[in-house]
C-alpha cells in the first residue's frame, strides 16, 4: 500500500496523489466551463423550454430550435447586430493595437532612459491643457484654442517654469500612469462627452479609438515596462558596440524577444475594448455602437429574453475566445510578466 501514497519524484506525484489531482481538476474544469455549456444550450431552446426548465441535454431533455439564431441572424436584429459587430471588430482591435504600439515605445523609454521631468513644467501644461479645454467649451474653435494653450504654455515654461527646481523619476512617471486607471470612468465621461460634442466627433470611429487607447495606455506601459525590463540590457550594448541604432536595437532585439508580452498585453487590452460598454453609451448613438449596447438594448427594449441573449453573448465572447486559443503558447509566457526577478 505504501507505493500508492508515495512519490516517484518531486515532479511525478504518487497514484492516489494524481487522482485526487485530476478529480479536483475535473471539478474546477466543470464549474468554469458549465456557464458556457449552458450558454451554448439556452440559445438553441424557445421561449416556454427556458421557462418550463431546466433542460440540459439537447435531442434528449429538450427538441433544439434555431429561432434564436434566425431572429438575431437573419431577423428582425440581425442589421443592428451584424452592425456594431463590424463596428466592435474595427474599434477594438485598432484600439488595442494603437495602444500597444505607442505603450510599448514608452515602456521602453522608461526602462532604458532616465527622466527628471520638473514639477513646474508639469503642472504648466496641465493648466494649458485646462486652458484648452476651457476654451474649447466656451465656443472657441479647437484648433485656435490649441495654438493659444500651446504659445502659453512654452511662454510659461521659459520663465516661471524654470523657477522651480524639484524633479520626479522615472518611477514617479510610471505610477502616475497606472494611478489613472484607479479613476473610475463614470467621474470623466460626462467631460470627455462635451470635449468630443465641441469637436463634432459623437458616433465615430474617431472619438471610440482616441478614448479607449488613452484609457488603455496606462496598463500597457505598466505591463511593458517590466516584461522589457527583465531583457538583458548587454544585448542592447553588444548591438550599439556594433553600430546599431536605438530604434534599431528597439525594432530588431528588444521587440521579437517582447513578443509573449506584447500578446499578452493585447489580449488583456483587446478583451477590455471588447466589453467597454459606459464610453460606448456616451460616445455613439447609431452609427459606431458597439456589440455591448446591442445586448443591453436587447433587455431593456423586450425583457430578459435568455435565448436570443444568449446567441448575442456568444457572437461576443467567440471571436476573443478564438484568439486566445491562436496565441495560446505566447500568452502562457506573456502572463507571467514581472513574475520571476532576480
Amino acid at each position: 500500500m505504501k507505493r500508492w501514497f508515495q512519490s516517484k519524484s518531486i515532479n511525478t506525484p504518487s497514484p492516489v496523489g494524481a487522482v485526487l489531482s485530476y478529480l479536483v481538476l475535473g471539478f474546477w474544469a466543470f464549474i468554469i466551463l458549465f456557464p458556457l455549456y449552458w450558454l451554448v444550450v439556452t440559445s438553441f431552446k424557445i421561449s416556454s423550454q427556458v421557462a418550463e426548465g431546466p433542460f440540459y441535454i439537447p435531442f434528449i431533455d429538450f427538441q433544439p430550435s434555431l429561432d434564436a439564431w434566425k431572429y438575431i441572424l437573419v431577423g428582425d436584429l440581425s442589421n443592428d447586430t451584424i452592425r456594431n459587430f463590424i463596428n466592435t471588430l474595427i474599434v477594438a482591435p485598432a484600439s488595442a493595437l494603437i495602444a500597444l504600439i505607442l505603450g510599448a515605445t514608452a515602456a521602453y523609454a522608461l526602462v532604458r532612459f532616465e527622466y527628471r521631468p520638473r514639477v513646474g513644467a508639469i503642472w504648466t501644461f496641465i493648466g494649458c491643457v485646462v486652458l484648452s479645454i476651457v476654451t474649447i467649451s466656451l465656443g472657441v474653435p479647437w484648433q485656435v484654442a490649441v495654438a493659444v494653450s500651446a504659445a502659453v504654455f512654452f511662454i510659461l515654461l521659459q520663465t516661471i517654469g524654470r523657477r522651480f527646481k524639484r524633479a520626479l523619476g522615472n518611477n514617479d512617471i510610471a505610477f502616475w500612469m497606472i494611478s489613472q486607471r484607479m479613476l473610475p470612468p463614470v467621474a470623466v465621461v460626462i467631460p470627455i462627452y462635451i470635449l468630443f460634442q465641441r469637436l463634432h466627433l459623437l458616433d465615430t470611429y474617431a472619438a471610440l479609438i482616441i478614448t479607449y487607447v488613452t484609457s488603455n495606455l496606462p496598463i500597457v506601459i505598466w505591463l511593458m515596462r517590466d516584461y522589457i525590463s527583465t531583457i538583458p540590457i548587454e544585448l542592447e550594448e553588444c548591438a550599439s558596440i556594433d553600430g546599431a541604432s536605438r530604434y534599431r536595437i528597439f525594432s530588431s532585439i528588444v521587440l521579437p524577444l517582447a513578443v509573449p508580452g506584447l500578446v499578452a498585453t493585447f489580449l488583456f487590452v483587446l478583451v477590455f475594448t471588447w466589453n467597454e460598454y459606459l464610453l460606448a453609451l456616451f460616445l455613439s448613438s447609431a452609427k459606431v455602437q458597439t456589440l455591448p449596447l446591442t445586448i443591453v438594448a436587447q433587455n431593456a427594449t423586450r425583457g430578459p429574453q435568455w435565448w436570443n441573449m444568449s446567441v448575442l453573448i456568444l457572437i461576443m465572447i467567440v471571436p476573443v475566445i478564438v484568439i486566445a486559443i491562436i496565441l495560446e503558447r505566447y500568452i502562457t509566457r506573456g502572463l507571467l510578466i514581472g513574475a520571476v526577478k532576480g
